[in-house]
Order: C-alpha cells, then structure tokens, then sequence
C-alpha cells in the first residue's frame, strides 16, 4: 500500500482512539503502554526495525506523538474556554511580560495538578508567544500549535516544560 493509505489507515483506527477523551486519562498508568503501541505502528507504516528511533518519523509522518496530542488537546480547551480562566492582568494591576499569560492558582493537591484546569494553564503558559496571540483566531491558533508540536515531537511532557 502507499504511504497515504496507510497514513489514512492510522488515522482512522489509532488516531482516533487514541484522541478520544485524551484529556480525561492522559495521566493514566497505561499512558507508556499505549505509547508503545502508538510507536509500533508508526515504524510499520515506514517500514523501520523495531529498534529505530521514532522521533523522526513522526514528524515525517506529520504524526503527533501521544504526549504532543495531550498538549494540543488541552491546550485547545483551554482556548475554547477562555471565560473559565483568569488573566495575569486582571489579579495583578502590575504590567509586567506575564500579563498576557493566565493565573496559575496555587494548589497543593497532586490530584487537581493533574487535572485539565491546572495543567491547562501551565501547558498554555510554555508555548512561544507567537501562538498565544492567536486565539481569537482559531484555525490559525490549530495550526501554528500543531506546527509547533510537530516540530517538537514531545515524548514527555516535561519536555514541553524544558522548552
């Protein structure tokens, strides 16, 4: 088969299950499992031995790893969402280079630290101003976001927090 077909075929079958509610369980103990299995597929479609590294191929594939889906799956909520959140610049009257970014409340709770709202905020607080600025555009914010996550090919999420 081509390789368009069998990037339709990912698409169809892994892609889409691994996307639906990735917000909800992305902190899951299978999350490395389901990686695993995310990278097998991949090296199939490109016809690669089982020890070659991935990396590349993901973004050869324009393939988002799970972690890099995570992030751009929150971070797609968060957009959509905008009310639920609070601005730098309306908690604090100061105008300093944070002010465009959201409020990270203090929590001391590992369980609300993992959760959507919490995470939300730091995930959107870690990507270049570039695409922040861009939300009240919506496809343009979907774009320069997944460029930016194919580009980066986060296989952990602390590596989006390095950044």
């Amino acid at each position: 088969m081509s390789l368009d077909v069998l990037r339709s075929t990912y698409f169809s079958y892994v892609h889409s299950i691994i996307s639906y509610g990735i917000i909800v369980w992305e902190n899951s103990s299978h999350i490395e499992e389901i990686f695993k299995i995310q990278k097998r597929k991949v090296r199939i479609i490109m016809n690669s031995s089982k020890n070659a590294s991935c990396w590349q191929l993901f973004k050869g594939l324009n393939i988002l790893p799970i972690q890099s889906q995570y992030i751009c799956s929150i971070l797609s909520f968060v957009t959509k969402n905008k009310d639920q959140f609070l601005f730098n610049s309306l908690v604090h009257k100061i105008n300093t280079r944070q002010t465009a970014s959201l409020y990270l409340p203090t929590a001391n709770l590992a369980t609300y630290q993992k959760g959507v709202y919490y995470s939300g905020i730091k995930f959107y607080s870690h990507i270049p101003t570039a695409i922040k600025v861009l939300p009240g555009y919506k496809n343009k914010f979907q774009q320069a976001l997944k460029i930016y996550l194919l580009h980066n090919s986060f296989y952990s999420l602390e590596e989006c927090f390095n950044t």
